[in-house]
């Protein structure tokens, strides 16, 4: 991924942060539970109509995308829900929920007086809504016929792809080589399009076995396999990636 999304792979960052509370402010429970809302009420879900006005789609792919839209420098200087509170809020402008004048024009008032209280909220209908989604999730899994083009104990190799918005695919695997251990049944999908970088539609998935010391010359363990599921656009053969290089 772009560098401020996908760190995995580089020295030299500084010591990883071991912090295991899930929430460590209260507000940040607020953030989850907005997400988690909008998630229930997105418009592609199977579900029961409410009264809710968010008639658009959302999923786990659009806040990834909206969290990686931020400037770089934001990115690191944010903590990790005030980047999913920076996605969120992106969205509902762009999706014209309200405006930027408007959100501004409400945190200086809440600014002003914290005592101020959030409006009143709660409907049966939007409730039971989220409850069921909390059950029964949103599955990648489509029933699509797709054609698979490797097998277990294929030797694969890995696209480097054009990424702008969001990727799957790690960037310490572009353009290295692995063995495909599993071909996952089915056809899925990312649950939004990312762009150039090719993922969105449904399409097989394949378990690829890559060795570190092909990875990280000189600079691994022993005895250990590194294993990564990945869509089939970042998957192609040997002979088209020595094609392209040489090209």
């Amino acid at each position: 991924m772009k560098l401020q999304h996908y760190l995995g792979g580089l020295e030299g960052l500084g010591p990883v942060s071991t912090e295991t509370r899930v929430f460590v402010e209260t507000w940040e429970t607020r953030i989850f539970g907005i997400h988690t809302a909008m998630m229930a009420l997105s418009s592609q879900l199977p579900l029961p109509p409410t009264p809710s006005k968010f008639t658009t789609v959302w999923t786990w792919a659009d806040l990834r995308k909206g969290a990686e839209s931020l400037n770089p420098f934001d990115y690191f200087k944010f903590r990790y829900y005030e980047k999913w509170l920076g996605g969120i809020s992106g969205y509902f402008i762009d999706n014209g929920y309200i405006t930027a004048d408007e959100l501004d024009a409400l945190t200086e008032e809440y600014y002003s007086d914290p005592s101020k209280s959030v409006p009143a909220a709660g409907d049966a209908a939007i409730d039971n809504r989220v409850v069921q989604y909390l059950v029964e999730g949103d599955s990648p899994k489509r029933d699509t016929n797709v054609s698979f083009d490797f097998a277990v104990g294929d030797l694969v190799s890995i696209k480097n792809v054009p990424s702008i918005e969001h990727t799957r695919l790690p960037g310490f695997l572009r353009n290295k080589s692995g063995t495909v251990e599993t071909v996952y049944d089915g056809a899925y999908v990312y649950l939004c399009d990312t762009g150039t970088d090719g993922v969105g539609a449904a399409m097989p998935v394949y378990c690829i076995r890559f060795e570190p010391e092909d990875l990280w010359p000189g600079n691994t363990e022993k005895n250990f396999s590194l294993y990564a599921d990945l869509y089939s656009h970042y998957v192609e053969a040997p002979a088209a990636a020595s094609a392209k290089q040489a090209a």
